[in-house]
């Protein structure tokens, strides 16, 4: 784990765009009725600036985990397209992420973090609620999801 670095890149990078793929890969395996692509047409425009921002994790040139900040509204961040490699699962790569995900989060006056996730996501689902997540009501239209989540960071 410790030759894992986890960094901000621009989403339209060509790390970050390998990452969503193979992300959207994954989920379109694993969802019962697929993912559509097109949910992650606009990456490039949100998750940077004053939008929000993009994480990847790698090891030397692999790229093994992302994740991204969407800035919803005052005060608060939602995060989206957290993804760890398969090979890479079990090694705490995504915990890493989403503490780094947090700690950016709060950094830019962000105390109030939120995210949506698939039933079938059971793993993911855990891993939030071992970190404090606690289940809300729905906040958004996502077609995916059935849990939505929030945690309050420093």
């Amino acid at each position: 784990m410790s030759d894992v670095v986890v960094e901000v890149v621009e989403p339209s990078s060509a790390a970050a765009r390998a990452a969503v793929a193979a992300y959207l890969r994954e989920l379109d395996e694993i969802f019962a009725t697929g993912f559509d692509p097109e949910q992650a047409a606009q990456d490039e425009l949100e998750f940077t600036g004053d939008r929000g921002l993009f994480l990847v994790g790698r090891s030397g040139v692999e790229v093994v985990g992302c994740g991204a900040l969407r800035w919803l509204e005052p005060g608060v961040a939602e995060i989206k397209r957290m993804w760890v490699n398969r090979d890479w699962r079990g090694r705490g790569v995504a915990q890493r992420l989403l503490t780094r995900l947090e700690t950016e989060a709060a950094r830019h006056g962000r105390p109030v973090v939120r995210l949506d996730t698939n039933a079938e996501l059971t793993a993911a689902i855990a891993m939030y609620r071992r970190s404090g997540y606690r289940e809300v009501p729905r906040y958004n239209d996502n077609p995916y999801a059935q849990h939505w989540f929030e945690k309050h960071v420093h």
